[in-house]
């Protein structure tokens, strides 16, 4: 009514972040992240961690007495895990001395809607690779697994690359145009970033990378080599999944010939 007070809508808070424009690969497993990892990592101005698993970091206030400190802050257990994730990019810039993060933990696809919450001004690489590749190496990774689990478990990644592909303003990569033209498409990355295209970039085997341990990356025989080895050739099989297959199609990869 006329003469009534009118508040302003809620404006939402931007917290201040330690790292500014982070950026984060939205990958399938066995996409081929760690080789792009070391590769950026090569860069004089990036580093590329080690998978640092953020969404498995969780913060919760303990006893109920700090509840009210913790919001008279203006903070809440969401904001303290944000707080928490940006402290340790923070600490590996500063650690490394470079300019630019760049972090490839394929879970990161689960969380992608966080991730850009948490950093409004993040950036996001989206790398690709043939679904049926997907497949075939984590059947090599994990034998005991039948091809039906292993379809499933491609499949969740897939799913959620492609959710984040359609909504995201990220930057493509295909795994088979990496290992085929790598500096090509590590100079379109470089633009991407912002940053100059630095040609030791190549021979990531000269850098060190840190630690060689499970559930910190693929670090398998072909990684080790130091140099860019070609994709494997598909098998002669089709996807067994139907949604997986769809998904091949629209990422623009054939899915094998169904027999």
């Amino acid at each position: 009514m006329e003469g009534d007070t009118v508040e302003p809508p809620a404006q939402r808070i931007i917290p201040e972040r330690l790292v500014k424009a982070p950026a984060f690969v939205l990958c399938s497993l066995r996409s081929g992240s760690t080789l792009l990892r070391v590769l950026l990592n090569s860069h004089p101005a990036i580093v590329a961690p080690h998978e640092l698993h953020l969404y498995a970091l969780r913060v919760r206030v303990a006893k109920a007495f700090g509840l009210p400190a913790v919001t008279e802050l203006g903070l809440d257990a969401r904001e303290l895990e944000h707080m928490l994730w940006d402290g340790i990019l923070a600490r590996e810039l500063r650690r490394s001395g470079k300019a630019w993060i760049v972090e490839k933990t394929p879970q990161n696809v689960f969380m992608w809607q966080r991730l850009l919450e948490c950093w409004p001004d993040v950036r996001f690489l989206v790398l690709l690779r043939n679904p049926l590749a997907l497949v075939d190496s984590l059947s090599r990774a994990r034998p005991e697994l039948s091809m039906d689990r292993v379809e499933r478990e491609v499949l969740s990644y897939a799913m959620h690359v492609e959710e984040a592909r359609g909504q995201v303003n990220g930057h493509v990569i295909r795994y088979e145009s990496l290992v085929d033209r790598p500096i090509e498409v590590l100079s379109r990355v470089c633009e991407f970033l912002g940053v100059e295209w630095a040609s030791g970039m190549i021979d990531y085997g000269r850098f060190e990378h840190g630690p060689l341990k499970p559930g910190l990356g693929d670090w398998s025989d072909r990684i080790r080599t130091g140099a860019i080895a070609p994709a494997r050739p598909l098998p002669a099989r089709a996807l067994l999944s139907s949604e997986l297959r769809a998904i091949a199609v629209s990422w623009g990869y054939d899915p094998g010939n169904l027999r």
